[in-house]
């Protein structure tokens, strides 16, 4: 088959096309009096929380009035879209999903010495909070966490929390990732609302706001920054450094005077948000590089006022360099100064019965060591953010992470983005993406949205210490002006590396020569390098379809293999005889298509309902 036939013949079609409901055994064993338990921010731990995941009121409706009746419950944080919600419905573009539920009985008399703070984990894609009628706040974006002071809209009888979501997945250009109304390929079911747990906290007056740790490794060097709302004056901060349990620093500080007044939760109340930085050295007996075969973790411990949360942080570099050694003298991914190959595998973080949500804790942690123990050290987590338990897993089991950033733009144009690279890749190399009409991002309003959305991805997840590389831009969906923003990210987070174009339409910028190959023989180019690095960024891709394992028969692959046995020798075949002896040429870090089937897409190395391991 030449390539042009094998473009054409991605999909094949079966006579039937009927979605089957598709369960894990975390699913299939899920409790729902209390789903997703866990503390849902490991990166700053206070010892009580109040999950407020389980069974809401919920409606959909035409109206942009809240409504007087609701449909029935729903399970958060599952989307209404998601088998395990109970509800299975696809919200459309035109109509407004309603929650509500009864605050807590605890909620009624809050102390005048605390606050209560609501955390939402994540919301696709307009949000609008109401505590007893009143509007608390607005939020826009599918993929971040916000939260809000909800203590001064409580009152001491019955508090009623009331969510209005509305998401216009395939009207717009806002960030959706693989989400889309008429699922197919390499698109897969849209989700919308509530995706991410829901959760209380109850906060002296005075309480630490945010933390994360800037690590200089080559000095043994730590900066702590830290925010923090003060209820008038405020003394230091305290910071203990533990190492394997024992105490091995201690610092306290003054934060710094603030410039400005910060509402707490939109009332009129008023109180200081303050910043401080605390900069402190590791004990040389005491220093431990963090690396997938060694994820060493040091444990900290912050206190503020009354207020006292657990965080961590670990020791790694991230660079790309010209070993010593090497003869060839091209550069390489090293980690913590040494040269280390990133076997890595593509994640799209899709679930049968959870679509973006995974049914547990576990099974979080099974996606990750299942890779592990076949020998991957990286996970591409492919046009998506994760909750945050998946980043403090890969932070401590010891997975290094590709983040990409969540794709939007208008509809795309096929050809440009996908045939004209596929077929003619040298041509697709010259298009320069100042061309907004061509890669779909014409709306002004649209890019800047998308450019915000983006920079709060990274000032979010710069605290977890797994994520080596950026990636704005996937295969042209949506990209501009991609030199300015690969600038913006460095500026915002200068200890990582970006992959500005994982593709093609390469923009001469970044840390790598980044190209997708699923259909010629796999080759390292060793021209106009410079100072980047070669990755291939995505490769691979074999299909094998598993009956009673996927919701759908109509498949999706590059390659297709009817057995186990022919798929295992497919691809013990790529990887022995035609990716690592790349590596002596340069290639510095390859990643697999794909971590799971999902739908169509059955080119997992797991079963969509990761009950089966196709390498096992």
């Amino acid at each position: 088959m030449n390539l042009k036939d094998a473009v054409k013949s991605i999909i094949k079609p079966h006579k039937n096309d009927k979605f089957t409901s598709l369960y894990t055994k975390w699913g299939e064993n899920l409790n729902p009096t209390n789903p997703l338990p866990e503390y849902p921010r490991p990166q700053m731990r206070r010892e009580s929380f109040l999950s407020l995941n389980g069974y809401w009121d919920y409606a959909i409706t035409d109206k942009n009035t809240a409504p007087t009746e609701f449909d029935g419950k729903i399970l958060v944080p599952f989307s209404p879209e998601a088998a395990l919600s109970g509800v299975n419905r696809q919200l459309r573009p035109s109509e407004f999903l309603w929650y509500r539920t009864l605050l807590p009985d605890s909620c009624k008399n809050p102390s005048p010495n605390m606050r209560l703070i609501l955390h939402f984990g994540a919301v696709d894609y307009e949000a609008e909070l109401f505590i007893n009628g009143n509007t608390v706040l607005t939020h826009t974006g599918g993929y971040l966490p916000f939260h809000a002071d909800v203590t001064d809209y409580l009152n001491g009888h019955c508090n009623e929390l009331l969510l209005k979501v509305k998401d216009t997945t395939g009207l717009g250009s806002e960030a959706r990732g693989k989400q889309t109304l008429s699922r197919g390929g390499i698109f897969y079911t849209a989700q919308s609302g509530i995706w991410q747990s829901v959760w209380l906290e109850q906060v002296p007056v005075s309480y630490i706001e945010n933390l994360w740790f800037e690590t200089d490794y080559d000095n043994r060097r730590v900066t702590a920054h830290i925010s923090a709302h003060a209820a008038g004056t405020a003394p230091s901060f305290s910071l203990s450094l533990l190492c394997k349990g024992q105490e091995i620093l201690y610092k306290s500080f003054a934060p710094k005077t603030p410039d400005t007044d910060a509402k707490t939760g939109g009332t009129a109340k008023k109180d200081k948000l303050l910043s401080g930085s605390l900069s402190f050295t590791v004990p040389e007996e005491s220093f431990h590089s963090w690396s997938p075969e060694d994820p060493f973790l040091y444990d900290i411990k912050l206190t503020f006022c009354e207020d006292t949360v657990q965080s961590y942080f670990a020791m790694r570099h991230f660079s790309i360099e010209i070993p010593k050694e090497a003869p060839n003298k091209i550069p390489v991914f090293c980690l913590n100064h040494k040269p280390y190959f990133l076997m890595g595998v593509l994640d799209q973080g899709y679930w049968p019965d959870g679509l973006y949500t995974a049914p547990s804790d576990e099974a979080l942690i099974y996606d990750i060591t299942a890779m592990k123990s076949l020998g991957f050290n990286m996970l591409r987590k492919h046009i998506k953010v994760e909750s945050a338990r998946w980043y403090y897993h890969c932070d401590r089991l010891g997975m290094i992470v590709c983040q990409d950033m969540v794709n939007g733009g208008s509809r795309y144009h096929m050809p440009v983005i996908s045939y004209l690279p596929t077929l003619f890749p040298r041509l697709s190399a010259h298009l320069k993406d100042s061309h907004y009409a061509m890669l779909s991002r014409k709306d002004m309003a649209a890019r800047r949205q998308w450019e915000k959305e983006s920079l709060e991805t990274v000032n979010y997840l710069k605290f977890f210490p797994s994520i080596a590389i950026w990636v704005p831009f996937n295969e042209g969906w949506g990209q501009f002006d991609t030199v300015r923003i690969t600038n913006l990210i460095r500026k915002a987070d200068k200890s990582r590396l970006i992959d500005s174009a994982s593709g093609w339409f390469d923009q001469n910028c970044g840390d790598f020569v980044s190209v997708h190959n699923y259909f010629r023989p796999l080759t390292v180019s060793v021209k106009n390098w410079g100072s980047r690095a070669f990755f291939l960024s995505e490769y691979g891709g074999y299909a094998c379809h598993l009956k009673g394992h996927s919701s759908v028969e109509r498949i999706f692959g590059y390659k297709r293999y009817d057995s186990l046995s022919e798929f295992r020798e497919a691809y013990h075949n790529l990887i022995e005889n035609s990716l690592l002896p790349l590596k002596s040429q340069g290639l510095s870090g390859a990643v697999y298509t794909q971590l799971s089937d999902v739908e169509e897409e059955v080119n997992g190395i797991l079963s969509y309902d990761r009950k089966v391991n196709k390498l096992a």
